[in-house]
This record gives structure tokens, sequence and C-alpha cells, in this order.
């Protein structure tokens, strides 16, 4: 299967969505191909299809006094956050070739976030406790996927270099007891989304045969 990348470069939660959409009734339609679209989004938290408000820990107007944006949104999962720093990463992807199994496509999408970020040296994990990947009891890559019609949209958070105390102020994903971490921190170094974000497009287009 052909995937086309497109970078929305920084973009509002809700922007993104928008532009989803789109591409989901096109990439249905046979109109445009399957796509995968990065983007770094401001300050956000957003709520899944299972959330639970108990893990808010704070008011809504604390999070907006504080520059954070609360978005209710239709991915599965629970509560997470979004900010600058941060790979956010959305494959509109068509999943008849993978036999309409979504059980495959979100390991899939954990292997590929593994094996990036294996290359740079941190070694990553599933955890029965949750779907996406833990560097250790720390997850450093959030997932929530959407699907209609066989079209799979939302996708996966990779922690790169963003600020990581804003998960302190939520239970993320709903889970106590566990960390967050990032590549900066696991590595002791600064890195941007940009250097990552290559090494996951690779990733992807040796998983579906895309060279």
């Amino acid at each position: 299967m052909t995937f086309e990348v497109v970078d929305l470069g920084l973009l509002s939660y809700q922007d993104a969505y928008a532009v989803q959409v789109e591409r989901v009734s096109a990439v249905r339609e046979g109109t445009s191909p399957s796509t995968l679209f990065l983007v770094q989004h401001p300050p956000v938290l957003t709520l899944g299809a299972a959330f639970h408000e108990e893990n808010l820990l704070l008011s809504r107007e604390a999070y907006a006094e504080k520059g954070i944006e609360v978005e209710k949104t239709d991915r599965g999962g629970d509560v997470t956050f979004h900010g600058p720093g941060q790979l956010v990463a959305y494959p509109v992807f068509d999943l008849e070739p993978l036999g309409k199994d979504l059980h495959v496509w979100l390991r899939l999408l954990e292997e590929i976030v593994i094996e990036t970020i294996g290359v740079f040296g941190v070694g990553g994990q599933r955890l029965a406790v949750n779907s996406g990947v833990w560097v250790g009891e720390n997850k450093i890559c959030a997932m929530g996927i959407k699907v209609r019609r066989w079209v799979s949209f939302h996708g996966i958070a990779l922690n790169c270099n963003n600020d990581l105390s804003p998960f302190g102020l939520i239970v993320p994903c709903g889970i106590q007891g566990h960390g967050v971490t990032s590549m900066s921190q696991e590595l002791g170094r600064d890195v941007p989304a940009s250097e990552v974000s290559p090494v996951l497009i690779e990733s992807l287009r040796r998983a579906f045969g895309n060279n």
C-alpha cells in the first residue's frame, strides 16, 4: 500500500481534526491515497471515548489559565496531553489491505514506534495495562484511533522534546502508578520532533512496502 506524507506544522487540535475528517472521506471514496499527517499541537488535553472525569486533576478554568485547551474527541482511550515538541502522527489509512483488523493495526503502530525509537537507542516495549509504547514503567508514546468505514484516523503521540510537566496535571490515559518520559529525557540530550519524524516515516514505509 502506498501513502503520502503531509506535514501540517504547528496546528490546533480542532483544525487538524477537520483535515483528517476531510481526508477520511476522500480515501474512502478513492479520490485520495492513504495519508500520513504529521503535526505538533499547541498545549491541549484531548478526552477520548473512554474518558473519566476524575482523570482531570484541575478544573477546566484552571487549565485555561495555564494556556491549555481541553477538547473532547472521538478517538479511543482516556485523557492525554499534546504540546509543542511532541511528534503527533495521524495515519489516515485504508485498513482493507490489513484485513479490516483493528488489533493488527494497533500492534503494527506500536511496532513502528518501537522500531523508530530503537534507532536512537531507546528500548521501547508494550505493556498489557494499555496500548502505546513504554520505556520501563513510563509511557513515551500514547495511542488512540477511530475508524470510519474501515479508514483509520487519529493515531500516535510520541514525546520527543516536549515539556512533560503538564502530564502531572492529569492521570495520563487514566492509568495510575505509571509515569511518562520522552526521547530527550531518555537520551539526555535535546531530540526535536524534526529529528525523529524521518525515521518514523521510513519505518512506516518499510511496514507497507512503500519505498
